[in-house]
């Protein structure tokens, strides 16, 4: 079954109030979480029961709004299932920031159809912040249309990047990128959310994100905001091995080019 792009937006719409309503309870929960209530799943990844619970609502709410629809979630609080339509969650993005009341830290849902990702959702309650777009439909906040940056110099260009916190397979090549660019740069930022990251890139905040190590639902929902803000999306090779391949760059078109020259070190 094929999606047309109102009914598209329909489906954004109630999804979209389906995440928002975890989001907020995520926000009544911030500061509540004692040190007994973390546990650590592997080298510097956290998870509370805020991330699980949050997880069983936004399967609850999305499984009955598209019951044919298979899920692939980061605690998996429901086995990952295969179908047409696929929800890919991160109920908590940005957990140690949130564990240490940062309020950088989001609800990340996309609807993916095979390799197409059909609607993606990054909710922000610390800052009140609704990012939500659909193919075809553009890329919102709060309401509001957004698209990338216009700038077309790196060196007038505000990075943000991820920096490797469990994989150090790549950190001597990691630090030769970041060596090279920081003089060629405005700026460069490291947030701890790279749903945020992306959405971020989507609004204009930021020229390009980049960073290696990352899954599906770190990224699911923020390719479509970039995307449809008019970014442009590749590997470190400048390929399409974004979604899967653990490594993205997410750049304003004006400066894409010039910042793949220096990423391609890797």
């Amino acid at each position: 079954m094929m999606m047309k792009t109102d009914y598209l937006e329909r489906l954004c719409e109630q999804a979209c109030t389906i995440v928002g309503a975890t989001g907020d309870w995520i926000q009544q929960k911030s500061g509540q979480v004692t040190g007994a209530q973390v546990e650590e799943k592997s080298l510097n990844s956290l998870v509370s029961y805020v991330d699980k619970t949050a997880e069983e609502q936004l399967v609850r709410g999305l499984g009955a709004l598209l019951p044919e629809a298979g899920f692939l979630t980061e605690e998996g609080t429901v086995a990952t299932t295969a179908a047409e339509y696929q929800w890919v969650i991160d109920p908590l993005d940005g957990t140690t920031n949130f564990l240490h009341g940062l309020p950088l830290y989001c609800v990340s849902v996309g609807l993916r159809r095979g390799t197409d990702t059909l609607i993606g959702i990054i909710y922000a309650p610390a800052m009140g912040e609704m990012f939500y777009a659909w193919k075809g439909g553009g890329a919102w906040l709060n309401g509001d249309r957004i698209f990338t940056s216009a700038q077309t110099s790196l060196a007038k260009s505000l990075l943000v990047m991820g920096f490797p916190y469990y994989d150090y397979g790549r950190m001597e090549a990691f630090l030769e990128v970041l060596k090279t660019l920081m003089p060629k740069v405005r700026g460069v930022r490291r947030l701890g959310s790279a749903a945020i990251d992306l959405a971020w890139v989507a609004m204009g905040r930021f020229e390009a994100f980049f960073e290696y190590g990352l899954n599906a639902w770190d990224v699911a929902a923020g390719i479509l905001l970039v995307e449809e803000a008019g970014g442009k999306l590749s590997d470190f090779k400048g390929g399409n091995e974004y979604f899967s391949g653990k490594e993205i760059v997410a750049a304003a078109p004006g400066i894409r080019e010039e910042l793949l020259n220096h990423v391609l070190i890797y």
